[in-house]
């Protein structure tokens, strides 16, 4: 691993370890008075005050009871306001630095948001798939992680639950829960402002205003956010930059409170986008080439890159090459594109004391839109586009209840929940995507030069890339018939430009409801059993309609035969073409109704046994059953087995997948006194139908991972879609298994050093099929087998110090802060190609500042990765540029000329926040 050595001798300087949210509260003018019930979140403060109250004693609700949470017997990581104010945090991202076994990636857009709890998690580029961590703030369910990337203004805190939670969680929260409680409205006036200024002309303000409308019966909070900076790639042809921030966010509540029985919050929220997001730059412009007669053996072309001598010819710039973290990028002139994102909704909290039983209910509406408009080729070469004119979009309407009664029996013996959950969920895909103004040409000539790769046969400006030595060579060799007509084709090929989807929809209404308890026994004092069951029922209706202009297909598809036919080259060929001609013709999808639907329903539940011989010391196992809803894969490349099968409405059965399941063991030990705190965990989790989301350079394959009973021979890690079916049963395809070891130690009110260490062996399992009927796993996956899984390293630790010295006796005091995660190595992409890979790497955050009376002002420097470390979110296959990396030349032979390119990470960021109280 790089660095390694450094970069543990750097870690070392903070004596390690993740600000877990044990840090202590003090008083906060905008907590105090705050009304507390068992199911809402108790008010967290800014300061650390060892003398309030001891590490172990924060309250959370994980269990919808608000318990210590060292009494809680699951995993979980509770992160309060203070520890993100500090690491510098402003939405659900900024977590991962305290959180070792937490990942949250973006790719093309922040609505493309995934996160992953010990390694697993679900890819979110493709918008039919629901992530395998579910997202709550308030209470309210958000289906997709993208949705709650939103500035979420001050908070309680977030907890981060790991491993499934079906029970109380439900559906789509197979590998963890992230939940996020936001500050309740206070009887006590106060309020804060906050402003920030750094690089890249960051301007951020923020603030808060809470208080009484009612005395003792209303009261009301106000939060606002805006924020603007300038985007961190350079596009050197469009004169801009990319990933620049543009945003502004509100939340108004109100808490009504006319009894101590009886508590209604209302929540309403609205976040406004508009920003381009999000820039790529190229990482591996190379052509592997295998060794004749040396199996395995691979060289470089010294003679460079076919596919990048095509894209030059056309005018195509590398700015980032041999350099990425340059971050200059080069898009399609006039493709520069900003897209607006729509987030808002409303919620109401009903808390009900009936003396022996309280009643919660949550009620939401929520709508989010997010514009799609895309250069998706990330190249100045003007290959495909996704134009900026309303059409490209995605768009969520959400209606959730949830009801949840609980109370206790015998003596508070039986701690008793008993609830019932209702989802309905409109999703709209609009697409506009179509071949660019170039693709034509750049086609021909890809395929002109697959076949020889010597420049002058190609001539970009002469239909189908041909020079006259070019015609000559085709016609010779492939003879006096398919000569010509390949001839033809490639000709007809370099008109295929500005073709494609004009107003494709695609529509999947999801329905969905369960019924759940969750109970905790308490046998002795110290001796609880807890048991959970919820079934959930899932239906989905998809349908899909298109409006298409691309006529060019049918003559390709006679005039491609050479190249359809020959083996070597029929992938090419059919690559090439996937995106016009799915059904013969495109224009064959124009008035097909497609539709298909279905309906699922699935046990899931927990039993828990935990022990507490002391009230410091807590010792549990347990067992949980978790589900993720099937659905649909919204990419019509879908639709037919290969891109000249007719499309029938019966075709759409081919876009779904099944749910993912999981069966899940624990066993944890807590220990937590005012000083120290120790939580050390182990886990086993195997998936069933692990939901595979693969993007291959062309479109998106979506895959349920299995394991095959009985041997495939190593036809799983083969070349071939149709070896390696299962003849015996399919059982679980993914494992994670592992430790979490989290520490505090507070050796004085104003001092907190935290670590946390993951250590996540999260593997597929060997003879890997492609779904639970055991058809043969996708050729591009024939690496998957028995490695480490897509953004899962295998190893984090996270660490944070935090010192707030009082400063003689004026009343003032200082901020010393610092925090760092230091991660192993790991592969960002589904198909684990080596070119994806991501080595190990260390990101330090710091804070210092000076704080007057009471906390009631401060001035804060800061500096996000204060090391400018260079690293990766997530690489992929530059669609449309080149086939084959250099796995695939080393296992198969031939020539790899695909090209990779990258969504970095931030650079280095810095300013000052000014902050004031009252």
């Amino acid at each position: 691993m790089r660095r390694v050595a450094s970069l543990l001798s750097t870690a070392a300087i903070f004596v390690a370890l993740p600000a877990l949210a044990q840090e202590q509260p003090s008083a906060d003018p905008l907590a105090a008075g705050s009304v507390q019930q068992p199911q809402s979140a108790p008010a967290a403060d800014t300061d650390l005050d060892q003398s309030q109250t001891g590490a172990g004693d924060i309250v959370v609700t994980a269990t919808r009871r608000a318990e210590r949470l060292a009494d809680v017997p699951i995993a979980v990581s509770a992160v309060s306001q203070a520890s993100l104010q500090n690491s510098g945090a402003n939405d659900i991202r900024g977590v991962v630095q305290l959180a070792p076994s937490l990942l949250i990636s973006s790719t093309g857009s922040e609505a493309n948001a995934s996160a992953r709890i010990r390694g697993i998690g679900t890819v979110g580029d493709n918008p039919g798939l629901e992530s395998s961590v579910a997202v709550f703030i308030d209470g309210v369910y958000r289906s997709r992680t993208g949705s709650g990337l939103n500035d979420i203004g001050e908070v309680d805190r977030i907890e981060v639950l790991r491993g499934p939670q079906g029970t109380l969680s439900g559906r789509n929260a197979s590998a963890g829960a992230i939940n996020v409680y936001t500050k309740a409205p206070s009887q006590t006036f106060g309020g804060y402002v906050e402003g920030t200024y750094g690089n890249y002309d960051n301007v951020r303000i923020a603030g808060a205003i809470t208080g009484p409308v009612v005395e003792d019966v209303l009261s009301f909070r106000l939060d606002g956010v805006w924020n603007k900076r300038d985007g961190f790639y350079r596009d050197v042809v469009n004169d801009t930059d990319y990933n620049n921030r543009n945003r502004w966010f509100v939340r108004g509540q109100l808490l009504f409170e006319p009894t101590t029985d009886l508590s209604v919050r209302l929540i309403g929220d609205y976040t406004w986008r508009d920003e381009k997001c999000c820039g790529a730059v190229y990482v591996d412009l190379r052509e592997k080439q295998a060794v004749p007669g040396q199996p395995g053996e691979v060289t470089i072309n010294p003679a460079g890159n076919r596919i990048v001598d095509v894209l030059q010819s056309l005018g195509g710039v590398f700015p980032s090459a041999g350099d990425p973290y340059n971050r200059r990028i080069a898009f399609s002139p006039g493709r520069a594109y900003s897209n607006e994102t729509k987030d808002y909704g409303g919620s109401m909290q009903i808390d009900y004391n009936f003396g022996n039983a309280s009643l919660t209910s949550i009620t939401a509406y929520r709508e989010y839109k997010a514009g799609n408009a895309a250069d998706i080729d990330y190249g100045n070469v003007d290959l495909g586009y996704r134009a900026d004119d309303g059409r490209a979009f995605r768009q969520f309407h959400t209606f959730t209840q949830e009801v949840r009664l609980q109370g206790s029996l015998f003596g508070d013996r039986l701690d008793w929940l008993v609830g019932g959950f209702y989802s309905n969920e409109d999703l709209v895909i609009g697409d506009n995507l179509q071949f660019g103004s170039q693709y034509g040409a750049f086609a021909a000539c890809r395929i002109v030069a697959t076949v020889n790769a010597a420049a002058a046969l190609r001539n970009p400006a002469a239909p189908g890339c041909l020079s006259p030595a070019g015609t000559a060579t085709l016609s010779g060799a492939f003879g006096p018939v398919a000569g010509p007509a390949l001839i033809n084709g490639l000709r007809t090929l370099s008109t295929l430009n500005n073709l494609g989807d004009r107003n494709a929809r695609y529509y999947q209404d999801s329905e969905n409801y369960a019924f759940f308890t969750h109970n905790i026994f308490k046998l002795t004092d110290t001796l609880s059993i807890t048991a959970g069951l919820r079934w959930t029922h899932e239906s989905k209706d998809f349908r899909a309609n298109f409006d298409n202009n691309n006529t060019v297909c049918p003559q390709l598809q006679q005039g491609l035969g050479p190249l359809l036919a020959n083996p070597a080259t029929a992938a090419l060929a059919g690559g090439i073409i996937t995106l016009g001609c799915t059904g013969n013709s495109s224009t064959a999808l124009n008035g097909l109704d497609l539709r298909n639907s279905f309906d699922e329903s699935e046990f899931t539940g927990t039993g828990v046994i935990s022990w507490k011989p002391t009230r410091d010391l807590m010792v549990y196992a347990s067992y949980s059953r978790g589900y993720k809803a099937g659905g649909y894969n919204l990419d019509r490349s879908e639709l037919a087995p290969n891109a000249f099968t007719p499309v029938t409405n019966a075709g759409a059965a081919r876009l779904r997948f099944d749910p993912e399941l999981v069966n899940s063991y624990e066993a944890g030990i807590k220990y937590a006194t005012r000083q120290f705190t120790a939580n050390l965990t182990v886990f086993r989790s195997d998936f069933e139908n692990f939901q595979l989301n693969t993007f291959n350079g062309t479109n998106f394959v979506v895959q349920n991972i299995g394991s095959c009973s009985v041997s495939l021979n190593g036809a799983d890690q083969d070349n071939s879609a149709t070896t390696g079916a299962c003849s015996g049963d399919v059982g679980p395809g993914v494992r994670s298994q592992g430790v979490e070891l989290e520490l505090g130690i507070y050796p004085a009110r104003n001092f907190a050093v935290n670590l946390g260490y993951t250590l996540a062996d999260t593997k597929f399992r060997r003879n890997l099929v492609g779904s639970a009927s055991g058809e043969p796993l996708d050729p591009a996956l024939f690496l998957l087998a028995g490695r480490q899984m897509s953004n899962a390293p295998r190893n984090v630790v996270t660490s944070s110090v935090s010192w707030t010295p009082e400063i003689g006796d004026s009343g003032l005091s200082a901020l010393f802060y610092v925090d760092g995660r230091l991660s192993s190595d790991y592969n960002t992409g589904s198909d684990l190609f080596i070119e994806k890979e991501q080595d190990g790497f260390f990101v330090m955050n710091a804070r210092i500042g000076l704080r007057g009376l009471d906390s009631n002002w401060a001035i804060e420097a800061f500096a996000q990765n204060l090391l400018n470390e260079n690293y990766q979110q997530v690489a992929f296959n530059a669609p449309f540029q080149g086939a084959g990396s250099l796995a695939q030349v080393q296992r198969f032979g031939g020539v790899g000329n695909q090209i990779f390119s990258s969504f970095l990470a931030e650079p280095r960021t810095y300013g000052l926040t000014l902050r004031k109280r009252f």
